[in-house]
């Protein structure tokens, strides 16, 4: 192994990400390790990493390789395995770009959530196809402190709980899981949206990431929202026919989400690689034993 594995900084809306360019699949990335490379004292520092394989050299992605070349090989910052993150697939995207993978225009990417489409576009955002949500039925409440709201359960490839509230500020401090119930809707866990009204089609959010706590942003969580939100205000794309587009405010600035009548939906919003450098693989080993 060389003595210095190359990484690279980067964040979607301020959701940030430490990248490891691994091509072959030949680095060891254990829960323990990623953990620790996420860490914003003791590491370099990440809400969650992004693993960037070829899909022909990984297990989970080699059925997907004919349709996309390249595999985000997505983990939560606790280390934990996740099946799809919305700005991480911009900033996946972004990267292939600066490494010279890709170029401006159209490209596919494999995720645990499937393959996504993805578009650059010159003027530096990034538009990323997410699939269709799914809506599971059932009831579905969440808490935090005395208060208590109804949910919308949307599953945009990993799960959400979507929460309208009258005050950012009733999420509370976000640092650990909102209670929810009933406990079954969610066994592996869940995120928790919360959302108020800033006009119309305009909303914000604050939001709890399985696994990472509260991020400034969540672009799966902000597709969720705009699924919710159109549910809520009668404009179903399904039933009406025309699109509809939601500007979702995150607290790392601002994304676009358009769900079209045949249910696919779009992300729109910036990625942008901040820093590269190496990771020291002697320390990574101390961590390992």
């Amino acid at each position: 192994m060389s003595t210095r594995i190359a990484f690279l900084k980067g964040h979607g809306t301020e959701n940030d990400f430490v990248i490891v360019p691994d091509p072959e699949n030949a680095i060891d990335l254990p829960p323990a390790t990623v953990a620790a490379l996420c860490d914003r004292r003791a590491g370099i520092g990440g809400d969650g990493l992004l693993h960037v394989v070829r899909s022909a050299a990984h297990p989970e992605a080699q059925d997907m390789a004919a349709d996309a070349e390249w595999f985000m090989d997505y983990r939560n910052g606790d280390g934990s395995i996740a099946e799809m993150c919305g700005n991480g697939v911009r900033v996946f995207a972004r990267y292939l770009q600066h490494a010279g993978h890709v170029t401006e225009g159209d490209l596919a990417v494999a995720t645990r959530g499937g393959v996504k489409t993805v578009h650059i576009d010159k003027d530096g955002d990034v538009t990323v196809g997410m699939g269709r949500a799914r809506l599971p039925e059932g009831d579905v409440t969440v808490s935090v402190g005395e208060r208590s709201w109804p949910a919308r359960n949307v599953n945009m490839g990993n799960p959400h709980a979507v929460a309208f509230v009258d005050d950012l500020a009733h999420a509370g401090n976000l640092y650990s899981p909102p209670p929810f119930s009933p406990a079954s809707v969610y066994p592996d866990g869940v995120n928790v949206e919360f959302v108020v009204d800033r006009g119309p089609r305009h909303v914000a959010l604050r939001v709890h990431e399985r696994g990472a706590g509260e991020t400034r942003s969540c672009g799966t969580g902000a597709c969720a929202v705009a699924v919710a939100a159109a549910r809520r205000d009668g404009a179903d794309p399904a039933l009406t026919g025309a699109p509809a587009t939601y500007t979702v405010d995150v607290p790392g600035g601002t994304l676009v989400i358009t769900e079209r009548p045949d249910g696919e939906i779009e992300m729109t919003g910036p990625a942008v690689i901040v820093a590269e450098g190496e990771i020291d693989a002697d320390w990574l080993e101390t961590i390992a034993r």
